[in-house]
């Protein structure tokens, strides 16, 4: 019997038969193949041209409206809230900012904050007049924030500390914007430096000091009860809450121990019948108790409180 054929040798015949590719193509192929260290890749140059005057300008224009994104938003922040431009729609600027721009409180606070800190630094960093501007009001040498996350560490500093400290931070980062990180070392560093230790004492009433803190929009003038001494701030009860405080935003009353109790006794009741469902007329009443300068109540503001306490369920 005889075999068929098989089909590699056919197929080889067939290739060897083939003549129609030429002689070195089929060279080049095969020794692309076996060995493809040994290709040559020939690249294209392609010149790019130089910007031209105009695009340079347009760069640095763009540029800049980067890096003061942030800057600019708080900027409005600080308008629409300063003229309640909200007051249409929203009863409050918090709510405003929630529905309309998704950010929350604190996030608004930060980037107004942020914008008054980059106010200080240029107004610190402007030693020469004569040094040309350009079109943002700055130095075209000044190397200014990008973020927000970079200014927030010198919030911690007095304004006349903030300029400083950020140069501070531009030299650790040779010449650069230097990270959020870069300037919290150096704010940390100048913080040791002019360390004030913390005198205050658990049970002492302090009044709150909102200057230069936007965080503390609405607190000024408060009275509360410290009952946590940290290292750098307080834990104070007031009369809606409880915050952490910097120590160069309270002001001891120095009051005697037992006037102290006695204002203890009052926060804890205000704190009681105190809650967000209360009509503003009561919140209103709540807060003014709140920002008494004095170590008691009058006769009629103690009426007024035990009227609301017997009211509110909340005497007990």
């Amino acid at each position: 019997m005889t075999k068929a054929p098989r089909k590699r040798n056919k197929a080889t015949s067939a290739a060897s038969n083939d003549s129609t590719l030429p002689d070195d193509q089929d060279l080049e192929d095969i020794s692309l193949q076996e060995n493809p260290a040994l290709a040559t890749i020939n690249v294209t140059a392609v010149e790019v041209p130089e910007l031209t005057e105009q695009e340079i300008s347009d760069r640095l224009h763009l540029e800049r409206k980067v890096e003061r994104a942030f800057f600019e938003a708080g900027k409005a922040l600080m308008e629409l809230r300063e003229r309640r431009l909200y007051r249409s729609t929203h009863k409050t600027f918090e709510e405003y900012c929630r529905d309309r721009f998704s950010y929350t409180y604190r996030h608004v606070n930060y980037l107004i904050a942020g914008c008054l800190i980059v106010d200080n630094i240029k107004m610190g960093t402007n030693s020469s007049q004569n040094e040309r501007q350009d079109e943002m009001g700055t130095n075209s040498s000044q190397i200014l924030p990008t973020s927000e996350v970079q200014v927030r560490p010198l919030a911690k500093l007095e304004p006349q500390q903030q300029p400083g400290a950020w140069q501070q931070a531009v030299e650790k980062a040779e010449g650069k914007v230097p990270s959020g990180r870069i300037v919290k070392d150096v704010v940390q560093q100048i913080m040791e430096r002019t360390k004030v230790p913390n005198t205050y004492q658990i049970g002492e009433v302090c009044q709150i000091l909102a200057k230069d803190n936007p965080e503390l929009r609405g607190k000024g003038g408060c009275w509360g009860i410290v009952n946590h001494v940290g290292e750098f701030s307080c834990t104070v009860k007031i009369w809606d809450g409880e915050y952490s405080i910097g120590l160069k935003h309270l002001k001891s009353y120095n009051y005697l121990p037992a006037e102290c109790k006695q204002m203890q006794v009052i926060c804890d009741r205000i704190s009681r019948v105190y809650s967000d469902s209360l009509e503003e007329t009561v919140k209103s009443l709540l807060q003014l108790l709140g920002k008494l300068n004095r170590p008691y109540l009058t006769a009629v503001e103690e009426k007024l409180l035990t009227l609301l306490e017997s009211e509110y369920g909340r005497i007990p």
